[in-house]
Parts: C-alpha cells; structure tokens; sequence
C-alpha cells in the first residue's frame, strides 16, 4: 500500500511569539464565560441522574431514560446554535451579535428554565424544563468556540487552550462541589441554585467579549507598530 505524498511545508521557518499578556486580556472573558457554561453542563453530565434517582425516588434505569432524553435536546441546541451563530453573522455582518448576544440568549433562556426545578415538582414536566434547558445552555457551545479564532486567528490553538481549560478546570470542581453540598444540606436542587448564579455570572461576563477586535500576528507588523498593538 503506497502513502499519500503531502507537498512540503512552505509555512515560516520560526515560531511565531505569542503576546502572552494581550492574549490572556483579550480571551479571558470568553474563557470565564465557558467556565460556567461547562459548570452548568457538568450539572448535567454527572448531577443529573443522581438527581432524578434521589429526589423523586426512581430506578436507574427510568432515570436513564429521562437523563438520555435532556441530552438529545443537548444535542440538538449543539448544532442549533452552530448554524444560528453563522446565520446571523452572514445576515447581520455583526460579528458582537452573532457572537455576545446569542451567548447572552442561551445563557438566559437556560436558567429560566432550569428556575423551573425550584417550583415544579412533577418528575414528567421537570424533565421537559431541564431538556429544554440544556438546548438552550448548548446553543452557547458554537458562539463561545468561535470567539478564539475570531479574537486570536493567529494563535487560535494557544487561545482554544485557555478556553478549554476552563472547562476543564469546571469538570473537575463542579462535581465534587454537587456532592458536597448535597451531603450537608440533604438537598438535590441546591446544585441547580449554583448553577443558575453562574449562568448569570456568564451573561454579565459576555458583555467584555469582543471578538470584532482581532488580535494582530507580530511578525506582520513593522517593529515600531508592536508594542502599540500588542497592547490593543
């Protein structure tokens, strides 16, 4: 079997500098706002079926069924917001807008519904909210994912690596804070409060995201220029 012949790299020669202190300004915003959009998803992804079994007393097995139901909406308003965050950037040509505001609507339409588990006790219709919670919480999932490389197109991975530890950094608190919690205080929904606060946290946090302010490469500029737009 013969391999594929790649022509040869014709890239620079050199590593590029990356502007440590502009780029972690300039994509901590966005990095703060993933940390509580991946603290609310981890609500779901290791809260959810311990919720359903402990508070209304179901089997694992029912409490499968409700669980995978909530994660086809996730699904859903994955690729939904995707597709809405480009819709609207080709439609508006505002790239804030495409971005920020659509962050801002899912992040707002997830903890209206997820308010719901604080006064609806009904297993069936609190399985309808938190669905509809995570679709909305996941249309955030492609705007937030954009914001590098429009901020940093030229150091777009180093930039998707401080978004991405954020979620990482969610992953590993937010689990071990949902068990804590619910072994002192005896209760299931007080994880949802915490959540719910982040998620307001996340819209006020969206309002510094700017992404129609990209980052400048170094090497492309005169060196009497770097200094003044490292700084931008």
């Amino acid at each position: 079997m013969r391999l594929p012949c790649y022509p040869p790299y014709s890239g620079p020669a050199h590593r590029t500098p990356v502007p440590w202190l502009a780029l972690t300004r300039r994509i901590l915003p966005v990095t703060l706002v993933f940390f509580c959009h991946a603290w609310t998803l981890w609500l779901y992804l290791s809260w959810l079926p311990s919720f359903f079994v402990g508070e209304y007393g179901i089997n694992l097995k029912t409490s499968a069924l409700f669980t995978s139901g909530v994660f086809i909406a996730g699904v859903l308003g994955n690729t939904a917001g995707g597709l809405l965050t480009d819709a609207w950037f080709q439609r508006t040509k505002n790239i804030n807008a495409a971005r920020r505001n659509i962050i801002i609507f899912a992040f707002l339409g997830s903890l209206a519904f997820m308010s719901c588990v604080l006064f609806i006790h009904q297993q069936n219709v609190i399985a309808l909210c938190l669905a509809a919670s995570l679709f909305f919480l996941e249309l955030a999932e492609g705007p937030i994912w954009a914001v590098p490389l429009d901020v940093a197109p030229a150091y777009a991975g180093v930039a998707s690596g401080f978004v991405s530890t954020s979620a990482g950094i969610a992953g590993v608190v937010s689990p071990l804070a949902f068990g804590y919690i619910s072994d002192v205080t005896g209760s299931y929904r007080l994880p949802f409060i915490m959540s719910i606060a982040l998620l307001l946290c996340g819209v006020v946090l969206s309002f510094w995201i700017r992404p129609d302010r990209p980052l400048q490469r170094l090497e492309k500029l005169p060196p009497q220029m770097k200094s003044a737009r490292v700084h931008q």
